[in-house]
């Protein structure tokens, strides 16, 4: 069988269909022009003179699943108030599935406000509740995912955890058992000191300070070339041993990303950036591109090399932004 090109891979993207089960967040922005010092304290005064919003937290993983022409089914949290309000609306607009999205009286929907000035963030706000989520809002989503995955209706289930009290071991656990039998590929963006180790996932995405924390060690030797850092392939052998992931993608920031494998071997693949502006999301659009690309019959190397020129593309860019179908075949054409 022919090997499908990198270019064929990203065209079959529409395709594929992921289920997404995370922390919902609405990202908000505020844009200003600072003109003068507040005469009551030594802070600058912006005159703001635009609001922006869109997806955040697992809500961009979902938005970059859909701008790479996939489709997208959200499982989620929100309050009952105007930021779910919102925030259902943004994903209704990026044409993602929201009938796993549950309203919680209980819960203030996450959002994360940002005042910018000349292209410089001045100021984060972040309103949100953090308390568990109930056992009926847990058993649900878990019972429509696991639906889909035995119907043959998901390619892949993307886990996002932010440590906002929706994800559990448990429901990891029940649904990665179910797309084991399914043949269905699992990936998550972990949280250290969320969720006990669960083995078995198809892929696993920390940044460098998640995969040391994961891994109990301290981070001496970020300097280091990623082949020749003996603290990272420790972390990395901890990582595969204790979670049993089929791949392991560490992103290293401005040294690229590292794939390990079970067979003990790694690939470095160096970062794409021409100029970098912000680097928020940028983990979520790998985590996106790369299960994107596996599912669509990359190897592993070449998924991380998508993932890697997508997330290029998009810390070029102001605030939380996604990758475009037509960005990621522009930079590989560019390559």
């Amino acid at each position: 069988m022919k090997t499908p090109s990198l270019a064929e891979i990203i065209r079959s993207f529409p395709e594929r269909r992921i289920a997404v089960l995370g922390d919902l967040m609405l990202d908000v922005y505020l844009w200003g022009r600072v003109s003068r010092i507040s005469p009551e304290a030594p802070v600058p005064v912006v005159n703001v003179v635009n609001r922006t919003c869109c997806l955040g937290g697992a809500g961009n993983v979902m938005r970059n699943v859909s701008t790479l022409g996939a489709r997208a089914f959200a499982f989620g949290v929100v309050g009952r108030d105007q930021t779910g309000d919102e925030l259902s609306g943004e994903l209704g607009r990026h044409r993602i599935g929201t009938e796993g999205v549950l309203r919680d009286d209980s819960r203030r929907t996450t959002e994360k406000r940002r005042v910018i000035a000349g292209a410089q963030q001045l100021l984060r706000e972040d309103y949100e509740d953090v308390h568990a989520a109930s056992d009926e809002i847990r058993r649900g989503m878990v019972d429509r995912i696991a639906g889909l995955i035995r119907g043959g209706g998901v390619d892949a289930v993307i886990f996002e955890d932010y440590k906002k009290g929706l994800l559990t071991g448990w429901m990891l656990e029940e649904l990665v058992a179910e797309a084991r039998k399914a043949g269905v590929v699992t990936a998550l963006d972990p949280k250290p000191g969320s969720v006990a180790p669960v083995k078995g996932i198809s892929i696993m995405k920390p940044n460098r300070s998640e995969a040391f924390a994961l891994a109990g060690m301290a981070d001496t030797s970020e300097a280091v070339h990623p082949l020749e850092d003996r603290n990272l392939a420790e972390v990395a052998r901890r990582l595969l041993e204790t979670w049993e992931p089929e791949h392991l993608l560490i992103s290293l920031a401005s040294q690229g990303m590292a794939l390990f494998g079970r067979d003990g071997g790694v690939d470095v693949i160096p970062t794409r950036a021409r100029e970098v502006f912000d680097v928020s999301g940028a983990g979520d659009t790998v985590t996106a591109t790369f299960t994107l690309s596996l599912v669509s019959g990359a190897t592993p190397v070449e998924a991380a090399e998508l993932a890697n020129r997508a997330a290029g593309v998009v810390v070029g860019k102001v605030g939380t932004a996604p990758i475009h179908y037509e960005e990621l075949e522009k930079a590989l054409e560019e390559a």
